[in-house]
């Protein structure tokens, strides 16, 4: 058997988890953002980095309110979710030149949602050649920047693309 250390996963496993223990929720407004890897906030949604992601920059577009499946989403909330997802989307162009972007919503665990008590967006940048020897080998990807570096970097993007 191989191991894989990541002794900062244990911070998240034990951390504080907010409304029923939904590591999703967040308040409104929170001077905890750069713990939470929140990289903006809207009316309705906020923006946060993938703990766990697929590739560098890995978003998470996410509402405020607690719901499950987009149709339980306000006509507000929906389009507030899908404006912040095309901003995010501009963000990454800028910051990250990737070649590719995928975008996803999986609805309930059945269709992939690790967390399908709480609706969020993924907003994944990805590159020619981005799944390397680790991936097709060893089932590992590399993640070649911290989180909180990352964060860093996008944060006043946003801001500066959001007017």
């Amino acid at each position: 058997m191989k191991n894989l250390w990541a002794p900062w996963r244990m911070q998240y496993i034990l951390g504080p988890k907010c409304h029923n223990g939904c590591v999703l929720c967040a308040p409104e407004h929170t001077d905890e953002d750069e713990d939470r890897l929140i990289v903006y906030r809207s009316s309705h949604v906020f923006v946060m980095l993938n703990r766990y992601p697929y590739a560098s920059g890995h978003l998470m577009v996410i509402p405020y309110r607690h719901v499950g499946d987009i149709t339980e989403l306000s006509a507000e909330e929906n389009a507030d979710l899908m404006a912040v997802v095309q901003l995010s989307c501009r963000v990454l162009r800028e910051v990250s030149r990737p070649q590719g972007i995928n975008v996803g919503l999986n609805l309930g665990e059945a269709a992939g949602a690790g967390i399908g008590m709480h609706l969020h967006m993924h907003v994944v940048p990805r590159w020619n050649g981005d799944s390397n020897f680790m991936a097709v080998l060893d089932d590992v990807r590399v993640i070649p920047e911290a989180l909180e570096e990352t964060c860093r970097r996008l944060a006043p993007v946003f801001m500066k693309l959001a007017g």
